[in-house]
């Protein structure tokens, strides 16, 4: 009974201060983030991500595990590769810190199980948006695991009901399905991308249906005000200019799913 108890008190998230949830997150959220990073720079140039030891973009060279280390390593080389001195992208510095703040939050909000998936959650929409701000792409592959954190959530008895997550991917994706084929045939070119239904869909199977109102509001506000600073910088903004809608759902979904717990 004694090894019994003391068993279920380690996997109840309530014994440990909630601090140690949300340090643990955020340094799992560095790892992650910091593949991340290199997912989002090499694979929509063809690279491999897993594979292989890590090289400067521009000469080559390989870098050691010393500088490696997420976020530590670009503040100490100052952002600079040691070998030839050429500037490191700074997305690595600014998706490590993101991985980090999503893991640290999730864990912080909802300690345990629910954390943990609502940091999948966030991870992988950090990888949707960097790729689709400087890609205009979402791969289907990421959407698709993206849905299955969602689903995979529900059948683990996880707010919201899997029901209600069921029906979210579908509304979600024939919403933007459909708008996209009413313009297309009005205005006779493209308004959406194809990945943009899929990450709404897949984004309500993590929120459910009720959240999609809101998220489709946040991104829309979210577009308006990047428009704005567009203007205010002296910068045209003419009818026909692409906006990443992926990265601004991907930007409100993840505060939806805080304000969810």
């Amino acid at each position: 009974m004694g090894c019994r108890s003391r068993r279920a008190e380690a996997l109840n998230p309530n014994a440990l201060p909630l601090w140690s949830w949300a340090l643990g997150g955020a340094l799992l959220g560095l790892v992650v983030g910091s593949f991340l990073a290199t997912l989002v720079l090499r694979w929509p140039k063809g690279r491999g991500v897993s594979k292989g030891r890590s090289n400067c973009d521009d000469c080559g060279h390989p870098i050691n595990a010393k500088d490696l280390i997420p976020l530590v390593s670009f503040a100490r080389l100052r952002g600079k590769c040691r070998a030839c001195g050429a500037r490191i992208d700074q997305s690595h510095f600014v998706i490590e810190g993101l991985g980090a703040l999503t893991g640290g939050t999730a864990m912080h909000v909802a300690p345990g199980q629910a954390g943990f998936m609502g940091a999948l959650f966030g991870w992988l929409l950090i990888a949707l948006a960097a790729l689709d701000l400087r890609h205009f792409w979402l791969p289907d592959r990421l959407t698709a695991s993206l849905a299955l954190v969602g689903i995979a959530s529900g059948l683990t008895g996880l707010a919201p009901s899997l029901l209600d997550r069921t029906i979210g991917a579908l509304a979600g994706f024939a919403a933007l399905a459909i708008i996209a084929t009413v313009y297309r045939r009005l205005r006779n070119r493209e308004g959406l991308g194809g990945g943009d239904p899929k990450l709404l869909g897949a984004i309500g199977a993590m929120l459910g249906w009720q959240a999609l109102p809101y998220l489709v509001l946040g991104a829309s506000g979210a577009g308006l005000l990047f428009v704005g600073l567009q203007l205010a910088r002296g910068r045209k903004v003419q009818a026909t200019d692409r906006l990443p809608l992926g990265t601004l759902m991907a930007l409100t979904a993840f505060p939806l799913w805080i304000f969810q717990q």
